[in-house]
Order: structure tokens, then C-alpha cells, then sequence
């Protein structure tokens, strides 16, 4: 099945359309972290009204809570939230970086200790798939190992290899015919090699000649600069199968979205503006001109000096919270530790990245 339609370039920048047992999503696109079965503070509601078409859900934590067998039971993970659009959920392959302390890597897989219950988990290649198709997602990620950006060339070089092993095996089980919760589902194999040009090209090569359905870039939001970023995008993206998604894990902030599309990247996601906005951070004052003319504004909504500001936050959006609020009142809200003001400033931030999003679109 076609999965990927290239509706126009402009440079490297890439117009597609991503098409899933779901739904079609216009790329570039923003995915936002539902890790839990949700994005934080928003209901499914919220998620329509900003115009989200895909959203993201996390495999480890959701073996941890609340577990395969309610998901299984609630006929996959669209039903358990009610979400009818696509969903991607990643490997669990992140965590083997994030929890490093309490993990421990061997050919098989990678046994983490449950950050809850302490209990042990171990995810195979063939385990992680095993989980998604349970879940049910319209993407499926392969277990890889996302590796610390600061250890040596002789690790990435020993860790590219059984990454692309592993790949071999969860591409295998994820065509294996078994049909989980949803018989749509696409698997996406992950480039890795951190800062390693010559790494990064065995793994473009040997990658992509496996039969995924999309490809991803890794490990590149762990301890990288941003000058090394941009540099693995620079080397890889041009060079990716032109008939197939490409998407970009972890990043980022707005300009690291712009710099990502520029050099042909379809899928960004990333916890920033959610994160970032139940912290009191926004973004604001878009101003996209073109991938070389842009920039925005960072609202410290905590600041003393909104406390008497009665301006709207951002008067260039259309979201409810800035057709509705101040900044005196969400300033009110974070001091008190007030839900909906995490709420109001998380509707506000993704909307944001919808914009601009929308707005990349707009320009290729």
C-alpha cells in the first residue's frame, strides 16, 4: 500500500500527504507526546479544535500503565481514548538512553527496571512489536538503541550494527501476518550513528534497504550540539528514499523544526511545547517569512511584570486562550498551581506549532 504522496518540493523542503489506516496527514506535520494515553491537560475535543491530526503514544510507559491487557480489552488504543485519527508510538527505544541507569543492553534486548515498581521488563525487537500491534498504532517504530551523544566512535560503531540487527528482527515479527488491533499498520525503520558522518551513512545504506514503510533519524536530542544536528540532517535527509515518510525524533524547538524541514524532513514531534507550557513558558509572535527569514517570541508567563498585563498573549493566534485571556490571568493561574492554566497555555503552544506547521506548508 502507498503510504507517502509527494505533492511538491521547494528546494529539499518536501509538500506530502502521510496516509494511514486513519487517515491522511498533511506533511510537514507536528506529532504531540500523548505518552499516556494522552497529551497532557487536553481532552480529545481540545486536540480537534487546533487542527492535530496524528498524535504519539509511548510503548514502555504504557506496558507500565496501564497495561496491555486493558488496552487489548478496549480493542487497541484508539478506543481506549476515543481517538479516531493516527497514532505513532515509539519503540520504547528512547528509554534505553533515558533510563540508562536502570537498564542494561545484551544482544537479545534491552531489561529495564520499572521506574514505578522496580519490577523487570525486558523488550526484545520482537517484544516491542508485539506490544504495538496490542496498541494498535497506524506507525510502528523498531527497537533501536538510542545512544548518550558523548561516548566514543567505537560504541556507536558496535551500536550501529546491532541496531541494524535488531531492525531485522522487528521487521520480521512486524510482518509475520499476525494482525493485532489495528491490520493497517506501517513499521519505520531508525537511522542511527550520532555525530559519525561515515556511521551515519552505513546506517542510511543498510537501513533502507530493508522493506520499512517510512524512515526515521535518531539520536539527535541526546547531549548533541545543535551545529551537530543540523549537520546529520544535512548528510542524511537529502539522501533518504524520496517515495517514503522521512521523520525526525525528538526535535524541537521552532527554528530546529524549520532547519529540519528546509532539508526535506516530514515528521517532527517532540514534548517541548507541551512540556514547556505547563512550565509557564509560550510561544508567541510567529513571524515565518521563509525558511531563512523567521523568528518568534518566548512568554515567560511567571514573570512578575504580567501580573497587571490585561494584553492578550498572543494577538497573532487564533486558539481559544488567546481569544479569551490575558496574561494577568494565566500568570493568576500558574502562581496558584491552577490546572487550567497548564491547560490554557497547552492549547495555546500547540496550536502555535500547528501554525507553523501550517505555515511551512503554506511557503513549499
Amino acid at each position: 500500500m502507498k503510504n507517502f504522496e509527494l505533492v511538491k518540493k521547494n528546494g529539499n523542503a518536501r509538500l506530502g500527504k502521510l496516509i494511514t489506516a486513519h487517515g491522511v496527514v498533511n506533511t510537514p506535520c507536528f506529532i504531540p507526546d500523548a505518552t499516556l494515553a494522552a497529551v497532557k491537560t487536553l481532552s480529545i475535543s481540545d486536540l480537534h479544535d487546533i487542527n492535530m491530526e496524528i498524535i504519539l503514544g509511548n510503548t514502555y510507559h504504557l506496558i507500565i500503565r496501564p497495561g496491555m491487557e486493558i488496552i487489548n480489552n478496549a480493542g487497541g488504543l484508539h478506543k481506549f481514548m476515543n481517538w479516531n485519527g493516527p497514532i505513532l508510538t515509539d519503540s520504547g527505544g528512547f528509554q534505553v538512553f533515558s533510563l540508562g541507569k536502570i537498564r542494561k543492553i545484551t544482544e537479545e534486548g534491552a531489561t529495564f527496571r520499572d521506574h514505578l515498581s522496580g519490577n523487570k521488563i525486558t523488550l526484545t525487537p520482537e517484544k516491542s512489536i508485539q506490544i504495538q500491534k496490542i496498541l494498535g498504532s497506524d506507525i510502528m517504530m523498531t527497537l533501536d538503541e538510542c545512544v548518550d551523544a558523548n561516548r566514543d566512535y567505537k560504541y556507536f560503531k558496535k551500536s550501529v550494527d546491532m541496531t541494524l540487527r535488531w531492525e531485522e528482527r522487528g521487521l520480521k515479527e512486524a510482518r509475520n501476518g499476525k494482525i493485532g488491533n489495528n491490520s493497517g499498520q506501517q513499521i519505520f525503520g531508525i537511522i542511527q550513528g550520532g555525530k559519525f558522518e561515515d556511521l551515519r551513512r552505513y546506517s542510511l545504506l543498510k537501513t533502507t534497504q530493508m522493506d520499512f514503510d517510512g524512515f526515521a533519524i535518531g539520536g539527535v536530542s541526546v547531549g548533541e550540539s545543535r551545529e551537530d544536528k543540523y549537520n546529520v540532517l544535512s548528510w542524511i535527509a537529502p539522501l533518504m528514499p524520496a517515495d517514503k515518510p522521512r521523520y525526525l525524533m525528538g526535535l524541537g524547538y521552532p527554528e530546529e523544526i524549520i532547519e529540519g524541514v528546509k532539508r526535506g524532513i516530514d515528521i517532527f514531534d517532540c514534548v517541548i511545547p507541551t512540556r514547556n507550557a505547563r512550565h509557564g513558558q509560550l510561544f508567541t509572535n510567529l513571524q515565518l517569512n521563509s525558511f531563512e527569514d523567521y523568528k518568534y517570541d518566548i512568554l515567560k508567563i511567571k514573570n512578575s511584570k504580567y501580573k497587571n498585563d490585561f494584553s492578550l498573549v498572543d494577538e497573532t493566534c487564533d486558539c481559544y486562550t488567546c481569544k479569551n485571556h490575558t496574561k494577568a490571568y494565566l500568570h493568576h493561574l500558574l502562581n496558584i498551581n491552577e490546572i487550567l492554566g497548564m491547560r490554557l497555555m497547552t492549547l495555546h503552544n500547540l496550536r502555535f506549532y500547528m501554525r507553523l506547521m501550517e505555515r511551512c506548508r503554506e511557503i513549499i
